[in-house]
């Protein structure tokens, strides 16, 4: 509402703020102190109800001159895509999030069922709908990640958030990330994230650590 909420909360509480958001937090966390550990650069990746990034570069959270960077989650796959609340369609978040891929479904087999049970139902082979579902998010975390990847070129990518429980994209996934990154060998490793849901609130109390 364009009002300065650091310096408002800093007044009001008498001591140092520093704000952050949920991916920067949880990248910071796991670079630091989980599954990219160690590592020299850290590409967070939320994927849940929305899709969030986060950069960390040697254990510093990377936020960039307009405090944007690793919002790979509004970059546009497909122009002709589902609409985005941003304003643009087909960005990666319409198309990897949670709900977006549960809503794929639906358009697929006419029911509505939780990302968990169409996982589920993709491993039988039984359930058409549900494959398409899986194979369709695995080609466009390939197509997404790669982009990260020619960019940014990060030792790690960390995924976190519900739609990361899901095994596919630690194996198809990075295949088909493989495929598009501008390399003949990629070495980019693709973790699961390590601290679980804590990660956000541990990467926030480092932002003044």
């Amino acid at each position: 509402i364009g009002q300065p909420l650091r310096t408002d909360l800093a007044s009001d509480l008498d001591c140092r703020v520093e704000l952050s958001n949920d991916a920067n937090c949880f990248a910071l966390a796991e670079a630091r102190l989980g599954a990219g550990r160690g590592a020299p650069t850290v590409f967070g990746v939320i994927l849940g109800t929305g899709v969030g990034g986060g950069i960390v570069v040697d254990g510093h959270a990377l936020h960039g001159c307009q405090g944007i960077a690793g919002e790979w989650g509004h970059n546009v796959l497909d122009p002709d895509g589902p609409a985005c609340y941003c304003g643009r369609r087909g960005c990666v978040e319409t198309l990897l999030a949670g709900p977006h891929l549960e809503a794929f479904y639906e358009e697929q087999a006419g029911e509505r069922r939780s990302l968990p049970d169409i996982v589920e139902r993709a491993g039988t082979g039984e359930d058409g709908g549900a494959k398409s579902t899986v194979d369709r998010l695995v080609h466009l975390f390939g197509r997404a990640a790669a982009g990260v990847v020619n960019i940014l070129d990060p030792h790690v990518i960390v995924l976190g958030g519900g739609v990361s429980n899901i095994e596919a994209l630690y194996t198809r996934g990075v295949d088909e990330m493989s495929r598009w990154v501008f390399n003949d060998r990629v070495h980019t490793r693709v973790l699961r994230n390590e601290l679980g849901d804590s990660a956000g609130v541990y990467g926030a109390a480092m932002l003044v650590a």
